[in-house]
């Protein structure tokens, strides 16, 4: 057995049913989940009329590279929406991404995230790969599984939840050899701005280390004027156009609400892509035929994604208006979750919620690691406005009822 996978720690759903274990909630009340980031509203039509238009290929055997047609489908998207052009002004129809080179398609972030770093690690050398804290647990695990060791940068409220780039010593960016940013942050909706993007492109080129950049949430941001960036798009701004070191991560699960299609992709530079996809010729996980196509068409259309947008904005203001002026909480500029600070104990006001309201939230300690005596996930928790609106100010009116009895 891989030693290593005694190293994993505990998922934090795992950490959440063992907290609610025991614990039994009012039976005059619906369960609500703010707990998981699992989108609820449907799935476009284009996509599902895709997938079942293309079973009969389920008949044939699919490649690692995927089809030309996602794969330019996808590099027509990251161009548009991100201008990768040198000078940032990349038009419609323009690519400034080879799609036969710098894009792979993949089964989901999740499992590209946790690959990526199975293939970029050197063994052979001690390595440290970066992260947010709190953060998305596969991170960790993929450091873990590489043989390194994960160091973890707080994300904390002085700061804007951005982590303090500059408080990394030199030390640190030597040994790093992988660095994951997620921007818009899980949990906290934050954005790197552009010269926090330029100054991690210059760290590692100095320090040759990867960039994995998170993007999963670029897409649900609330100012339908101000589109958050990217790690491509700064880099190509600077003059890093064939996005050396730079390597990103998108997804249809929240874009698209297509959890279950298992589709996304990485893109950037073209020998960290050749690499990985030798990697993951071994490791088996081309995406179906179907899924292929029902990629491209939504990939292709951005109407089901701006009406998605909206419903979380009505979401966000309905939560607010009820429970602003009553816990310390306030919108993020992008995703889907809030991340208020709790008046008691994390656990306890979770436990609290669950036992009093039959709501579950997540626990903000459960997605951060202890530092030097500080962890900047204590005494918050996420809150996922995933459910239809009705069951998300229903559990906004539940909350601050658990609240005045604090």
């Amino acid at each position: 057995m891989n030693p290593d996978i005694g190293r994993l720690q505990p998922y934090p759903f795992e950490r959440l049913a063992a907290l609610k274990h025991g614990l039994v909630p009012p039976a005059d009340r619906d369960h609500i989940a703010l707990s998981i980031g699992e989108p609820k509203h449907p799935t476009p039509g284009l996509v599902t009329d895709a997938l079942i238009a293309h079973l009969h290929q389920l008949a044939v055997y699919p490649t690692t590279r995927g089809i030309p047609a996602l794969r330019e489908t996808i590099a027509a998207w990251l161009s548009n929406r991100f201008k990768l052009g040198s000078d940032g002004s990349m038009g419609v129809g323009t690519l400034g991404i080879d799609p036969d080179t710098q894009i792979l398609p993949v089964n989901g972030t999740r499992e590209a995230l946790f690959a990526f770093a199975q293939a970029v690690i050197d063994r052979s050398r001690d390595a440290l790969v970066l992260m947010p804290n709190p953060f998305y647990q596969i991170y960790e695990g993929a450091a873990f599984l590489a043989g390194a060791q994960p160091r973890y940068l707080a994300c904390e409220a002085a700061n804007g939840f951005v982590p303090d780039f500059e408080a990394v010593d030199e030390a640190t960016w030597r040994s790093c050899r992988l660095l994951y940013i997620c921007s818009p942050g899980n949990p906290t909706g934050a954005l790197l701005d552009r010269a926090t993007y330029a100054r991690l492109i210059e760290l590692a080129q100095r320090h040759d280390f990867v960039i994995a950049s998170d993007e999963c949430y670029s897409e649900l941001y609330l100012d339908e004027s101000d589109p958050p960036l990217g790690l491509l798009q700064v880099s190509a701004a600077i003059g890093n156009t064939a996005f050396s070191r730079c390597i990103v991560f998108h997804s249809l699960s929240k874009r698209s609400n297509a959890p279950g299609l298992r589709s996304g992709f990485v893109a950037g530079d073209a020998e960290l892509i050749r690499d990985f996809f030798a990697y993951r010729t071994y490791h088996g996980c081309a995406m179906s035929l179907p899924h292929q196509h029902a990629s491209i068409a939504a990939w292709s259309d951005e109407t089901h994604v701006r009406e998605n947008r909206r419903l979380y904005r009505e979401k966000f203001d309905a939560v607010l208006a009820i429970l602003g002026d009553a816990l310390a909480v306030a919108a993020p500029k992008a995703g889907f979750y809030l991340w208020p600070e709790t008046p008691i104990p994390d656990t306890d006001f979770a436990a609290r919620l669950f036992a009093e309201e039959n709501l579950t939230v997540l626990p903000g300690r459960f997605l951060s690691r202890v530092v030097e005596g500080a962890d900047p996930g204590r005494n918050r928790i996420r809150l996922a406005l995933v459910p239809p609106l009705d069951e998300c100010v229903d559990a906004a009116r539940r909350i601050r009822r658990c609240l005045e009895q604090i």
